[in-house]
């Protein structure tokens, strides 16, 4: 059992619900869907949302389906943020000096 199967476990029993209820791939992929294409706050209001839905009798097949048709369909999606990290910088070329030469005075012959 990995950490999400444990915490859906626990939280399930919070709130009185069988583990065996929640599709977690539905709801991570619709998850996505909203998050990539809407906006990413969209993600958990959108699943909180289809539960809404499904409590009150939408199927939780189509209640996945119809949200991610939507969202990928969606016209406005938040532009993709471009990182914060600027271009790296080639070195600059260090002239050819002896370090050695540029510190002590010539030698007199």
């Amino acid at each position: 059992m990995n950490e999400l199967d444990r915490w859906v476990a626990a939280a399930g029993a919070e709130l009185g619900v069988s583990p065996g209820d929640v599709p977690v791939t539905s709801v991570l992929d619709v998850a996505r869907d909203v998050a990539h294409n809407v906006l990413r706050p969209g993600a958990p209001v959108t699943a909180y949302l289809m539960g809404l839905a499904v409590g009150r009798g939408l199927d939780p097949a189509e209640a996945a389906a119809r949200i991610s048709g939507l969202a990928l369909a969606w016209p406005n999606a938040e532009p993709k943020a471009e990182p914060d990290v600027e271009p790296k910088k080639e070195p600059k070329a260090e002239p050819d000096v002896d370090p050695d030469a540029a510190q002590s005075p010539p030698k007199a012959e």
